[in-house]
């Protein structure tokens, strides 16, 4: 998921791929602990791409408080 396509969403869709993401990456330990992952980097990723969904809103927070 790139920058970009984050900034075209509203903070409703944003919290709501959060959520989405927390589930996904609850079920890839828990596949982790079992050792039923395959695709190791896909943790990498989400984590990743939950950092950018934080930092957006954490953006939109600092520029509502400017204005």
């Amino acid at each position: 998921m790139k920058m970009s396509e984050l900034r075209g969403l509203n903070p409703t869709e944003l919290d709501r791929r959060l959520a989405d993401m927390l589930e996904e990456m609850f079920n890839l330990r828990f596949q982790y602990a079992t050792r039923q992952l395959t695709n190791h980097s896909r943790m990498r990723d989400v984590r990743h791409d939950m950092a950018r969904i934080h930092t957006l809103v954490r953006e939109r927070e600092l520029m509502e408080v400017e204005e």
